[in-house]
Order: C-alpha cells, then structure tokens, then sequence
C-alpha cells in the first residue's frame, strides 16, 4: 500500500494501501525513470533550506499538519545531511498523526517550530548530500534508509546521525522500490518463515491478497514452491476479473472473494484445491480481523497457525474454544516495527535480498500513485495526498 514523497522534488508513492511522496525536477514529468533532480536550496553560509510537514498534537491530518520551513547546517562529527528521494504513505503513518497507533515520533522543538511538534512517516529513501567527517560507513552520493521506525520521513531534507539510516547498494534500483521495501514486502517475507516451516508445495491462505503485504506474500511463495489461496474484497464484473488476473500473474494458485470464504461449502473446496486435504495447509495471514479471520482460521488443518498482522474491519478475533482445543490451532501477532527494532541486523538481511530479487526482476512493484513536491509545493497539495 503505498504512495511516495519525493523531494526537491520529492513525491509521496501511494498505492492501494500505500502513498509515496518523491522529489524530481520542477520541469520534470511524474515519473520513476526520469534521473532526480540534485540541486539543493542552499543559503550563503552553506546551510540546506528544508521544508518538512509537522503536526503539534494529533488529530486528522487535514486538522493539525503544518508545512514548515527550517534550515539545516552542515554536517559535522558523525551527522550526515539527507535529502528525500521518496517516503511512502502507510495507514501507519496516519494513525501515529491521529494518535491511534503504540508508537509514534516524539514531539520536540529541534526544527525551531513555535510549539513542540513531530514530523510523520516511517519509510522513506534517502540521498545523501553531506556528511561529517566522522561517519565511516556513508559519503555522499549513497542511498539510505531509516534504521528503525519513527524517524520521521515526510520532509525535504533532515540531519541525523550516521546510525540511524542503513546503506543499501542502489545499483539497479529506483527511489520507490528501495523507500518501500522495509515494511510490506519485509512483513511477508518473515510472516511466511518465522511462524511454522513451510515446504515446497504447502499451502498458505491469506485476505487482503491485493495489499502491498499481500502482492509480497503472494510472489514470495510462489518463489519458494508454496500455493496460495488467496482473498480479495468481492468487485463486480470486469473490476473483479482483472484483479483476479492480476494476482495469478504475479503468483496467486486459488483468488477467491470474501464472501465466498463464508459459504458453508468453502471447506469442501479448500479440500478440493489441496488434493483432497494431503497438502498442507499450516498458515493463515491475516489483516482484516473479524468473521473474516474466523473463515480463514476454519480452513487450516490440524496444528496450523494464524499471524495477524493488521485488522481492518477493527472487529475483534473471536476463537471458539474448539479450534484450541480439538484443532490446536495457533493465534499469533507480528508487528514488523518492533520485529525491526529488535533484529535490526536480521532486518538489514532481509531487505538486501529482497532488493536483490527486485534488482534481477523477480518482485514486482506495489501500484503506486506519486504526489511530487518541490520546494514550492503548497500544503494543501499535500494534504490533498
């Protein structure tokens, strides 16, 4: 899900759950292949001019984000100065500014705003234009992201410190594969290796199939030799027909809609599709919540396992006791943040061999929806992302 910023200009990536803001020349068309634009807004005494969206309390975006305009000096010891090539726009994003989310960036004066406030976004790619003589691992010219979450992503340029963006070879790449690569495509990627062992031919099932998450499992288990059934909000007519398509491209064995998943007859197929119940079914990946995660949950065998990663119906899991105890089945949560926080090295492999497979053209891209932003771009433009 995702539409990109990017910067100078920079343009926020959006696709069906996901923006992106990415920064281009102002005479330049919106698009990812056009080489990106590498002046800079610098004053007399070397400072870089930044433009950043802040908000001073939480609330809807359209209510309390500000655009602000600060100056950055230049790097010293271990600082490297940044300019956005791209920041995606998750629902996480927009949650941490509505204050609905467990984490979210501190509020603090550090931009010279006139009240305590913080700059959104997790994600993002970034270039780096200066850095101080300290650093050891980055120079200008490498491509960078954020470390961990929080860094607060939604801005033209910012300072921090060395250790708190990792390098990646860009080699192959553009700005928007390499700003979102460490959320979606990393969230399936550990969903279907860290939760039960998964041989070639094994079945998992899945909703919100056509989410970024979902398009990652989907070519990540096709890559790996497993099948997939794959759930999709019913559309009607040619609209249904092509996503269906769409998803068996790029991998997808079974797409079904979610109303079918509730007829009482699915078990028999699901039976069917797995010859007659002799290839397993052991995983269930789920981001609705709901009814909806209880027919997922019906169709795993004996000892399967259920990851809940997302709950967009915001309906509660209700496990009948009988799935405990005469089906031992397993519910279980994964948050890529904290997942990331706590294995950020593990987090840097996994992220190197997924761009490695997007490099080689074996990983698609998400759809995306670019919203540029120069130097020049009002707020409204912005909000209106």
């Amino acid at each position: 899900m995702s539409t990109p910023l990017r910067s100078s200009q920079c343009f926020f990536l959006l696709s069906p759950r996901t923006r992106t803001i990415t920064h281009h020349p102002k005479t330049s068309p919106i698009t990812t292949t056009l080489p990106l634009d590498r002046r800079r807004h610098i004053s007399a005494y070397g400072y870089t001019q930044a433009k950043a969206l802040v908000y001073p309390k939480h609330g809807s975006p359209a209510d309390v984000l500000n655009l602000h305009t600060h100056s950055i000096s230049p790097p010293h010891s271990n600082l490297v100065t940044l300019r956005t090539l791209a920041a995606p726009l998750n629902p996480a994003d927009i949650n941490q500014i509505q204050g609905t989310y467990p984490t979210a960036p501190p509020f603090t004066q550090h931009l010279g705003t006139a009240q305590p406030s913080a700059v959104p976004g997790n994600e993002a790619c970034f270039e780096v234009l200066s850095a101080g003589s300290a650093c050891k691992h980055v120079s200008k010219g490498d491509w960078v992201i954020p470390r961990r979450t929080g860094l607060g992503t939604w801005r033209t340029h910012l300072q921090v410190a060395e250790d708190k963006v990792m390098k990646f070879n860009k080699d192959g790449l553009n700005a928007e594969q390499v700003a979102t690569v460490s959320v979606n495509p990393v969230t399936a990627y550990r969903m279907l290796k860290d939760f039960t062992t998964l041989k070639e031919g094994d079945w998992f099932i899945q909703n919100g199939a056509n989410s970024g998450v979902g398009r990652a499992a989907v070519q990540l288990g096709k890559r790996w030799g497993l099948n997939s059934i794959c759930v999709v909000r019913k559309r009607e007519g040619a609209e249904g027909e092509a996503l269906k398509k769409e998803l068996e491209e790029l991998g997808a064995t079974v797409v079904v809609n979610d109303e079918e998943i509730m007829d009482k007859g699915f078990g028999e197929r699901v039976k069917e599709w797995t010859n007659g119940g002799r290839e397993p079914l052991q995983l269930a990946l789920n981001c609705v919540g709901g009814d909806a995660a209880m027919a997922l949950a019906k169709t795993l065998d004996e000892g399967g396992t259920m990851v809940t990663y997302g709950a967009m119906s915001r309906s509660p899991l209700r496990v009948g006791a009988g799935m405990l105890i005469f089906k031992d089945l397993r519910f279980l949560g994964f948050w890529v943040s904290k997942w990331g926080d706590r294995f950020p090295d593990e987090k840097e492999k996994t992220i190197d061999e997924i761009l490695g497979l997007i490099r080689d053209g074996k990983f698609k891209d998400v759809p995306m929806v670019e919203v540029p932003w120069s130097y020049e771009t009002k707020k409204e433009e912005l909000l209106d992302a």
